[in-house]
């Protein structure tokens, strides 16, 4: 059985070679694979499960819906984050980001400003979501929700920054549950990011 406590990041993609930024940029755009970036090195994206997917569908689908005609928007994997505080290049399951988009060098790929990040945890990825990956995401000024939907049970994490600037976490762990988006003003029922998956009780 896989002990959750060890943290398992995305496989390092070139052994020990450290890469510049610029040098990353460029090979990125003409690489077949997705591949993170921090301090220099690349890790390559691993593939997800049809529930995994499934799950990031009806995310998309649905948040897509509440969220029209608001200034708010979602995007999907193929979106790059940049976090300059800590060079982190990375590709969330979903991003909400709440006005103009900004991008690096306004270059219209690589967005700084997300409000909220949803990762849906792969078993060989959720102990490093959870942690380093969170850690890193904290250096994100606008960031306000981070969401961990979990891919093999009935259970959403929702860490939110509060008043004082400190993380606090609220989970939901029933299909009747209704997941609060809240920053951005918007519910969802758990049933619905679960629809399809074999993990719904009649």
């Amino acid at each position: 059985m896989e002990d959750d406590n060890i943290v398992k990041e995305p496989a390092v993609d070139y052994s020990k070679r450290k890469y510049t930024i610029e040098e990353y940029l460029e090979s990125e755009a003409k690489s077949d694979i997705k591949r993170e970036y921090y301090k220099g090195e690349l890790f390559a994206m691993s593939g997800a499960t049809l529930p995994h997917n499934i799950i990031t569908v009806n995310l998309l689908i649905s948040l897509g819906i509440l969220l029209n005609g608001k200034s708010c928007r979602p995007f999907n994997s193929d979106l790059r984050i940049h976090i300059p505080e800590n060079t982190l290049f990375t590709y969330p399951d979903i991003s909400i980001i709440c006005g103009k988009p900004e991008t690096l060098n306004d270059d219209n790929f690589n967005a700084l400003n997300p409000t909220i990040l949803v990762e849906v945890l792969s078993p060989s990825t959720k102990a490093y979501d959870r942690t380093k990956k969170f850690d890193l995401y904290k250096d994100i000024p606008t960031l306000k929700e981070y969401i961990l939907v979990d891919s093999q049970s009935i259970k959403v994490e929702v860490w939110r920054i509060d008043q004082t600037n400190r993380w606090t976490l609220q989970e939901y762990k029933t299909q009747e549950e209704i997941l609060e988006f809240k920053s951005v003003g918007v519910t969802m029922l758990l049933m619905k990011i679960y629809e399809d998956t074999d993990l719904l009780r009649p």
